[in-house]
């Protein structure tokens, strides 16, 4: 089955599984999106939903997280782990948003990828869900199952994401993102996985991974 005819049905499942996505991730404005965001870099969403909203009942702007200071900062976020990093970045990607954009969160993707702590998944994230402009996230969950399913060779996420660019219709990244996000963690997780079990890898897989 070619590549084409592989997505196609692949997305037809993904929309009868999961027709309505939403992300997982507490905000109410791409600023809080953006903090969440950061926040789960190697932590659960479920745990970034019990410590987002604590942190965010002390500041829900750059301009009162900057007053937070890091040190409280880190106090709040530390079950999410990785809490000396992730606060430094929140604290200073919060006061170059205040100092050099107004307090706005940029729409562009590289001035996102300029702001510390954040990578290129991350402004991926916030283009694509806070400001609706076309972008494709690959996480590892994502990485994974495009390399089980035969769409990428798997090399590398960046890799990933332009083959799955390719094959996506771009008017569907937005909900295909989070679809397969879903389906990996409902279907296709990555350990005790049974191929023969899942309704895409029972097909979709190639025959040296089933």
């Amino acid at each position: 089955m070619k590549r084409v005819e592989k997505i196609e049905r692949i997305l037809s499942i993904l929309d009868s599984l999961f027709p309505l996505p939403k992300i997982p991730l507490p905000h109410g404005d791409p600023y809080t999106l953006l903090v969440s965001t950061v926040l789960s870099a190697q932590c659960t969403d479920a745990r970034v939903n019990e410590i987002a909203p604590l942190l965010f009942r002390r500041a829900r702007t750059p301009q009162e997280m900057v007053a937070l200071g890091i040190d409280e900062i880190r106090s709040i976020i530390r079950p999410c782990g990785l809490a000396p990093a992730k606060s430094k970045s929140i604290y200073g990607l919060s006061k170059i948003i205040e100092e050099r954009h107004s307090g706005q969160i940029p729409s562009d993707l590289h001035e996102l990828e300029a702001l510390p702590g954040v990578g290129h998944k991350t402004a991926s994230v916030v283009v694509s869900q806070a400001f609706h402009i076309p972008a494709f996230p690959v996480d590892t969950h994502i990485h994974r199952l495009a390399k089980r399913w035969g769409l990428t060779s798997g090399k590398s996420v960046r890799q990933t994401e332009a083959d799955l660019k390719k094959l996506i219709p771009v008017n569907l990244w937005l909900k295909a993102h989070l679809q397969i996000i879903y389906f990996g963690r409902t279907y296709c997780k990555a350990r005790g996985h049974e191929a023969s079990a899942c309704p895409i890898c029972c097909w979709a897989s190639p025959a040296a991974r089933r």
